[in-house]
């Protein structure tokens, strides 16, 4: 896999198929920076890890999911995917999660992610 639309496909499989931790750590550069919709920032992979191990502990049950689209911009280092989960959390909540994630490629790794989507309860956010 050489290119960034590649990497970002199977990134995004990884992830459809429980390997997000996996798909995070293969892709992620260590000094990654992260930027949540609500411009809340973190910084490193393992921060990353852990973030995200914490996320998927609060669901109780994921009933679907999908992705409506990949692209990337080979020659700017971008890539971008649209994805969607209807999930139900521990305090049984339920809720369709939209979201579009910008990825930042450098040397094969992501440097900079940042995830835009609605807050629940809010006005559009990112």
């Amino acid at each position: 896999m050489s290119t960034i639309l590649e990497k970002t496909q199977d990134l995004v499989q990884m992830s459809g198929t429980g390997q997000m931790i996996e798909a995070i750590k293969k892709y992620y550069a260590e000094d990654v920076e992260i930027v949540e919709a609500t411009g809340e920032t973190f910084q490193g992979r393992d921060t990353q890890v852990e973030r995200m191990t914490g996320w998927m502990g609060s669901i109780e049950e994921m009933h679907d999911g999908g992705v409506h689209a990949v692209a990337a911009d080979e020659d700017a280092g971008v890539s971008l995917v649209e994805s969607w989960a209807d999930v139900t959390f521990q305090d049984g909540n339920r809720m369709l999660l939209e979201e579009v994630e910008r990825y930042r490629w450098e040397d094969g790794k992501v440097v900079h992610a940042r995830f835009y989507y609605n807050m629940p309860g809010g006005g559009d956010m990112g």
